[in-house]
């Protein structure tokens, strides 16, 4: 069946969007086949007791800083070999914290430094590279303040270092905190798929792998001739490996090697998290994918998956656009199933794609603890699909070359289920991508209805998921938020601006909350008002296609005529010099013929006065199959006729008007939130 310009150019959208995320999956499942079948051998040797610098970058960590330098001060390795630089650029507590705690090292012997350069220029990479001009040791070691490496890393770690051309021994991430909450769990398990599947496959071949910014090793040497640590990005620890790899330097992953750390326990917190690392590696994509290309030792494998790696980001916005076309194209009866119209094997492709293959990648990977974490599957799905509205907005950030900003990930020193963080500083209010979150949940419900009365059924559980998601991350981003003051203390009481401001949050929520159930209303009403009749009409004219008796065909022209009659009240007019409707069109903007619902009204009366012309008629008479002939015609071609014309009822100027003040309203609402959230930064630089 032909489709219309518009709904082709979705239907390929569709498709390409659908080919390119396969193509990433795809190359996940390569990566998980080659992390347990392919292993290069790296000898270790008692490489005695080398220099070592540990470095400690710090902003604003007033609960989790002195448990940092505590672990690191009591890891087993001399102290006149190792020295320790408290990178600290913070501006609250946590400066005074740290002098105290550094204060006492220092007087047990310890080679440790409390580093204050007096700016945030360059954030983290900045206070690396500020802490580079003093270093001097064969080996300089990073941990971000929310690790806690174990006693005896060091003495595991260093003897990985006696190939030389080994400039980076990264090693894998614990959850101190795994068991938390769902979304602790969940971000486990998507680390652990980074660690154990992508960086143990990368490390056991001859594939770039990256550093994690923290829980590593470097060789000085190698950070040195691959040219120091960059500002220009946010992720200056992928860009630093690659550009280290690119001279030729080997980077390898320890996965024997766990240091516990904590992970985001606010959801607006994890969402900072995600939406840094997404910017970042697309920025590193636009930075080095041209030198990664024209490296000549670089094998071409390698830059294959140089370029899957920097740009695997960009999945993200295909799911969205997936997600958007979806509904659009089973309003339009576009037949999407993989083989032909079998609606299980569409099904089974997309099990067999996503949660299956999973599946049997987890159980690779724990071995025998396995079916604790396949429980998690579906919660992972979840809140990777509410996620790629976060991911998204950090994409298109990047490419259209936003100004970087480095937004730290607080943490809480959350350990326990009884460790409760909604009373600390560094509390995050939720942003405006929010709002974009409940605009794809409401959209998701509209585009559960149009599966279903599409008889699409098939295709509600994919859109369910998805939207399920939007409000999940939606729903924790707001019930998460807190409006405090970031650098007073915790154990005073709130101000009349605080209480005031928790005010106007429970307001805006409730308020939120009514728009969106409003809207939701609004939307179904909407369809059935607008769109529903359509699918009906379809239904008819589908059986009047299959039907050779007078009287059924004239009962489903009646049924017709009345879904005509409701869906034309509230189409837009056109009129002629004399006055006259020549035109009522869904179209407004460069409309045809095709979607002009007087002409169809037209063959619909054809079509009746045929109907009651045949049913005097013999039917052995040639009168009367030339006219059934001629019905069953019409039929088809107003069915395509109704079909291309769908698409424009849901972009009516009534409905175009009702979505910008619905949209106008959450948005205004936004605005007094960060009027509020202002208001209580600037009383904390009075």
């Amino acid at each position: 069946m032909a489709i219309n310009p518009f709904t082709s150019f979705v239907f390929d959208l569709f498709i390409l969007s659908a080919i390119i995320i396969t193509a990433y999956t795809v190359n996940f499942y390569y990566l998980a086949f080659l992390s347990r079948t392919r292993k290069e051998s790296y000898p270790t040797v008692d490489w005695g007791t080398p220099t070592i610098t540990i470095q400690l970058p710090i902003y604003n960590e007033k609960y989790v800083a002195q448990r940092l330098v505590d672990a690191v001060c009591h890891m087993d390795y001399p102290k006149d070999k190792m020295k320790i630089m408290v990178c600290d650029d913070s501006d609250d507590d946590t400066v005074e914290l740290l002098s105290g705690v550094v204060d006492g090292y220092k007087k047990e012997g310890y080679q440790i430094e409390h580093v204050r350069r007096g700016t945030r220029k360059g954030y983290k990479a900045g206070a690396l590279k500020h802490a580079m001009k003093t270093t001097d040791t064969e080996l300089v070691a990073i941990f971000d303040a929310d690790f806690i490496p174990p006693t005896w890393f060091l003495k595991r770690a260093i003897p990985h270092f006696a190939t030389s051309n080994i400039g980076l021994v990264q090693c894998r991430w614990g959850h101190i905190n795994e068991d938390y909450s769902t979304i602790t769990q969940v971000q486990a398990l998507s680390i652990d798929f980074h660690f154990l599947v992508e960086q143990k496959a990368k490390s056991n071949s001859h594939l770039f792998m990256n550093f994690n910014g923290t829980a590593g090793i470097w060789r000085r040497d190698c950070i040195e001739d691959a040219g120091g640590w960059h500002t220009a990005t946010l992720v200056e620890d992928l860009d630093l490996s690659y550009r280290a790899q690119m001279k030729g330097w080997k980077c390898l992953f320890l996965p024997d090697i766990v240091v516990d750390a904590e992970l985001p326990a606010q959801m607006n917190g994890a969402k900072r998290q995600q939406f840094r690392w997404a910017k970042g590696s697309i920025q590193c994509a636009i930075k080095l994918l041209s030198d990664v290309a024209l490296k000549r030792h670089v094998a071409i494998e390698a830059k294959i998956q140089a370029f899957i790696q920097l740009t695997r980001h960009i999945v993200y916005p295909l799911v969205l656009i997936q997600f958007l076309s979806l509904p659009v194209l089973l309003a339009a009866q576009v037949n999407l199933y993989v083989v032909s119209v079998i609606p299980v094997l569409t099904i089974a492709t997309y099990l067999a794609m996503g949660p299956g293959a999973y599946v049997l990648v987890i159980q690779g990977m724990y071995k025998k603890s396995w079916k604790s974490k396949v429980k998690l599957l579906p919660a992972l799905l979840v809140y990777n699909a509410g996620m790629s509205v976060n991911n998204t907005v950090a994409v298109f950030d990047a490419i259209l070359g936003k100004k970087n900003e480095f937004h730290r990930t607080p943490k809480y020193g959350i350990v326990t289920k009884k460790d409760d963080w909604k009373d600390k500083a560094y509390n995050l209010p939720f942003t405006q991508t929010t709002l974009l979150e409940i605009f794809f949940g409401v959209y998701g419900i509209m585009g559960i209805f149009i599966a279903i009365f599409s008889n699409n059924p098939v295709f509600v559980p994919i859109i369910l998921l998805q939207t399920i998601g939007f409000f999940f991350i939606a729903y924790l981003s707001v019930s998460h938020s807190r409006f405090k003051r970031n650098k007073s203390s915790d154990n005073r009481p709130k101000t009349k601006k605080e209480k005031m401001a928790n005010t106007v949050y429970k307001l805006s929520m409730i308020g939120i909350l009514a728009i969106i159930i409003f809207g939701g209303y609004m939307a179904i009403s909407g369809y059935n008002s607008d769109i529903y009749p359509l699918d009906r009409i379809r239904g008819n004219l589908d059986g009047i296609g299959a039907s050779s008796d007078p009287k059924i065909i004239r009962d489903h022209l009646v049924a017709i005529q009345g879904d005509l009659d409701m869906v034309m009240v509230n189409l837009p007019e056109t009129l002629d010099s004399e006055g006259k409707v020549i035109s009522r069109n869904p179209v407004w903007i460069f409309g045809t013929e095709s979607t002009n619902f007087l002409r169809i009204q037209n063959n619909i009366d054809t079509m009746f006065t045929g109907v009651n012309e045949i049913s005097n008629i013999s039917k052995d008479n040639s009168a009367y199959h030339t006219g059934m002939l001629d019905i069953k015609e019409r039929a088809s071609l107003l069915n395509i006729n109704i079909m291309d014309a769908t698409p424009y009822m849901y972009v009516s100027p009534a409905n175009m008007m009702f979505s910008a003040i619905w949209i106008a309203a959450i948005i205004g609402i936004f605005a007094v939130l960060k009027r509020k959230k202002e208001q209580l930064n600037k009383s904390d630089e009075e």
